[in-house]
């Protein structure tokens, strides 16, 4: 049965590639999911309040000139 050797070689290959693609992207640190959401959140926030922020100084910087 060579079939079946080329499937475990394969598969042995394929379980190697995968975890070559997934070294290095666990961006938990320690943290549970809840903590990593919590976290994203945060960062959401921080962004769109800064987003928001600029968007206020051009409209009143374009309001004065217009």
């Amino acid at each position: 049965m060579a079939r079946g050797n080329q499937r475990e070689q394969a598969r042995l290959k394929n379980q190697k590639k995968q975890k070559e693609m997934n070294k290095g992207k666990s961006d938990n640190k320690g943290m549970t999911v809840n903590q990593k959401k919590e976290s994203d959140a945060a960062i959401m926030r921080a962004k769109q309040e800064a987003a928001a922020a600029k968007k206020a100084e051009e409209a009143a910087k374009n309001g004065g000139k217009a």
